[in-house]
Protein backbone atom coordinates (compact mmCIF):
# COMPACT_ATOMS: atom_id res chain seq x y z
CA UNK A 1 0.00 0.00 0.00
CA UNK A 2 2.77 2.44 0.92
CA UNK A 3 4.66 1.56 -2.26
CA UNK A 4 1.58 2.45 -4.32
CA UNK A 5 1.33 5.84 -2.59
CA UNK A 6 5.02 6.54 -3.21
CA UNK A 7 4.80 5.40 -6.84
CA UNK A 8 1.76 7.63 -7.40
CA UNK A 9 3.57 10.58 -5.78
CA UNK A 10 6.63 10.00 -7.98
CA UNK A 11 4.49 9.86 -11.14
CA UNK A 12 2.67 13.07 -10.22
CA UNK A 13 5.96 14.84 -9.39
CA UNK A 14 7.40 13.77 -12.75
CA UNK A 15 4.32 15.18 -14.49
CA UNK A 16 4.74 18.46 -12.59
CA UNK A 17 8.38 18.65 -13.65
CA UNK A 18 7.52 17.92 -17.31
CA UNK A 19 4.79 20.54 -17.19
CA UNK A 20 7.28 23.09 -15.87
CA UNK A 21 9.83 22.21 -18.55
CA UNK A 22 7.26 22.60 -21.33
CA UNK A 23 6.08 25.88 -19.79
CA UNK A 24 9.56 27.41 -19.66
CA UNK A 25 10.49 26.09 -23.09
CA UNK A 26 7.85 28.44 -24.51
CA UNK A 27 9.63 31.45 -23.03
CA UNK A 28 11.44 32.95 -25.98
CA UNK A 29 15.19 33.20 -25.79
CA UNK A 30 17.37 34.68 -28.52
CA UNK A 31 17.71 31.21 -30.03
CA UNK A 32 15.20 29.77 -32.50
CA UNK A 33 13.28 26.71 -31.37
CA UNK A 34 10.34 24.99 -33.11
CA UNK A 35 8.58 24.63 -29.74
CA UNK A 36 8.24 28.42 -29.72
CA UNK A 37 5.29 28.10 -32.14
CA UNK A 38 3.59 25.17 -30.35
CA UNK A 39 0.83 27.31 -28.83
CA UNK A 40 -0.25 28.84 -32.15
CA UNK A 41 -3.51 27.73 -33.71
CA UNK A 42 -4.69 28.63 -37.22
CA UNK A 43 -8.26 28.87 -38.51
CA UNK A 44 -8.50 25.94 -40.95
CA UNK A 45 -11.85 25.22 -42.63
CA UNK A 46 -13.80 26.64 -39.72
CA UNK A 47 -11.89 25.08 -36.82
CA UNK A 48 -8.83 26.12 -34.83
CA UNK A 49 -6.01 23.76 -35.79
CA UNK A 50 -2.53 23.62 -34.22
CA UNK A 51 0.20 24.96 -36.52
CA UNK A 52 2.09 21.65 -36.25
CA UNK A 53 -0.75 19.89 -38.09
CA UNK A 54 -0.66 22.35 -40.99
CA UNK A 55 3.07 22.85 -41.48
CA UNK A 56 6.53 21.56 -40.71
CA UNK A 57 8.50 23.91 -38.42
CA UNK A 58 12.30 23.70 -38.59
CA UNK A 59 15.25 25.77 -37.42
CA UNK A 60 16.97 27.38 -40.39
CA UNK A 61 19.72 29.02 -38.35
CA UNK A 62 20.11 30.16 -34.73
CA UNK A 63 17.82 33.14 -35.25
CA UNK A 64 15.38 31.97 -37.95
CA UNK A 65 12.55 29.46 -38.06
CA UNK A 66 11.40 28.04 -41.40
CA UNK A 67 7.79 26.91 -41.77
CA UNK A 68 7.00 24.60 -44.70
CA UNK A 69 3.25 24.77 -45.23
CA UNK A 70 1.53 21.59 -46.46
CA UNK A 71 -1.34 23.50 -48.16
CA UNK A 72 -0.04 26.64 -49.92
CA UNK A 73 -3.41 28.37 -49.63
CA UNK A 74 -2.95 28.41 -45.83
CA UNK A 75 0.23 30.56 -45.91
CA UNK A 76 -1.52 33.93 -45.36
CA UNK A 77 -3.63 32.50 -42.50
CA UNK A 78 -0.53 31.06 -40.83
CA UNK A 79 1.30 34.40 -41.17
CA UNK A 80 -1.66 36.22 -39.60
CA UNK A 81 -1.83 33.71 -36.73
CA UNK A 82 1.89 34.18 -35.98
CA UNK A 83 1.56 37.98 -36.08
CA UNK A 84 -1.56 37.85 -33.88
CA UNK A 85 0.23 35.76 -31.24
CA UNK A 86 1.84 37.56 -28.31
CA UNK A 87 5.32 36.44 -29.37
CA UNK A 88 6.17 39.66 -31.20
CA UNK A 89 7.32 37.90 -34.38
CA UNK A 90 7.06 39.15 -37.97
CA UNK A 91 6.98 36.29 -40.49
CA UNK A 92 7.84 36.79 -44.15
CA UNK A 93 6.59 34.55 -46.92
CA UNK A 94 8.91 33.27 -49.63
CA UNK A 95 6.86 31.01 -51.87
CA UNK A 96 6.17 27.75 -50.07
CA UNK A 97 8.32 28.63 -47.05
CA UNK A 98 7.49 31.16 -44.34
CA UNK A 99 10.57 32.48 -42.54
CA UNK A 100 10.27 33.81 -39.00
CA UNK A 101 13.31 35.85 -37.91
CA UNK A 102 13.72 36.22 -34.15
CA UNK A 103 14.76 39.71 -33.09
CA UNK A 104 17.54 39.91 -30.49
CA UNK A 105 16.39 40.43 -26.91
CA UNK A 106 17.22 43.57 -25.00
CA UNK A 107 18.82 43.34 -21.54
CA UNK A 108 15.65 44.65 -19.91
CA UNK A 109 13.49 42.09 -21.72
CA UNK A 110 15.85 39.29 -20.66
CA UNK A 111 15.48 40.31 -17.01
CA UNK A 112 11.69 40.38 -17.35
CA UNK A 113 11.74 36.91 -18.90
CA UNK A 114 13.92 35.62 -16.05
CA UNK A 115 11.31 36.90 -13.57
CA UNK A 116 8.62 35.04 -15.50
CA UNK A 117 10.67 31.83 -15.55
CA UNK A 118 11.37 32.11 -11.80
CA UNK A 119 7.64 32.47 -11.17
CA UNK A 120 6.97 29.37 -13.26
CA UNK A 121 9.65 27.47 -11.33
CA UNK A 122 8.07 28.48 -8.01
CA UNK A 123 4.71 27.21 -9.27
CA UNK A 124 6.44 23.92 -10.14
CA UNK A 125 7.90 23.67 -6.62
CA UNK A 126 4.48 24.37 -5.12
CA UNK A 127 2.92 21.62 -7.26
CA UNK A 128 5.58 19.15 -6.09
CA UNK A 129 5.04 20.12 -2.44
CA UNK A 130 1.29 19.64 -2.89
CA UNK A 131 1.95 16.12 -4.16
CA UNK A 132 4.11 15.51 -1.05
CA UNK A 133 1.31 16.76 1.21
CA UNK A 134 -1.27 14.51 -0.48
CA UNK A 135 1.00 11.46 -0.18
CA UNK A 136 1.72 12.17 3.50
CA UNK A 137 -2.02 12.60 4.17
CA UNK A 138 -2.69 9.19 2.60
CA UNK A 139 0.03 7.60 4.76
CA UNK A 140 -1.41 9.24 7.91
CA UNK A 141 -4.85 7.89 6.97
CA UNK A 142 -3.36 4.38 6.75
CA UNK A 143 -1.82 4.85 10.22
CA UNK A 144 -5.12 6.12 11.60
CA UNK A 145 -6.91 3.05 10.19
CA UNK A 146 -4.17 0.92 11.84
CA UNK A 147 -3.15 -0.60 8.49
CA UNK A 148 0.51 0.35 9.04
CA UNK A 149 2.77 0.89 12.06
CA UNK A 150 4.19 4.22 13.22
CA UNK A 151 7.65 3.08 12.07
CA UNK A 152 6.28 2.43 8.57
CA UNK A 153 4.64 5.85 8.58
CA UNK A 154 7.89 7.59 9.62
CA UNK A 155 9.93 5.65 7.02
CA UNK A 156 7.39 6.41 4.32
CA UNK A 157 7.36 10.13 5.13
CA UNK A 158 11.17 10.18 4.98
CA UNK A 159 11.09 8.47 1.57
CA UNK A 160 8.49 10.92 0.27
CA UNK A 161 10.59 13.84 1.54
CA UNK A 162 13.68 12.46 -0.26
CA UNK A 163 11.61 12.16 -3.44
CA UNK A 164 10.37 15.75 -3.00
CA UNK A 165 13.92 17.04 -2.47
CA UNK A 166 15.06 15.19 -5.62
CA UNK A 167 12.35 16.75 -7.80
CA UNK A 168 12.78 20.24 -6.35
CA UNK A 169 16.49 19.94 -7.16
CA UNK A 170 15.53 19.04 -10.77
CA UNK A 171 13.25 22.11 -10.91
CA UNK A 172 16.15 24.28 -9.72
CA UNK A 173 18.43 22.74 -12.36
CA UNK A 174 15.88 23.43 -15.13
CA UNK A 175 15.54 27.02 -13.86
CA UNK A 176 19.31 27.56 -13.79
CA UNK A 177 19.65 26.16 -17.32
CA UNK A 178 16.89 28.43 -18.65
CA UNK A 179 18.34 31.49 -16.89
CA UNK A 180 21.74 30.79 -18.43
CA UNK A 181 20.09 30.37 -21.85
CA UNK A 182 18.28 33.71 -21.44
CA UNK A 183 21.45 35.59 -20.48
CA UNK A 184 23.46 34.31 -23.48
CA UNK A 185 24.29 36.43 -26.56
Amino acid sequence: MINEIQKDAQDRMEKSLESLKSQISKVRTGRASPSLLDGITVEYYGSATPLRQLANVTVEDSRTLAISVFDRSMSPAIEKAIMASDLGLNPSSAGTVIRVPLPPLTEERRKDLIKVVRGDAEQGRIAIRNVRRDANDKVKALLKDKEISEDDERRSQDDIQKLTDHFIKKVDEALAQKEAELMEF
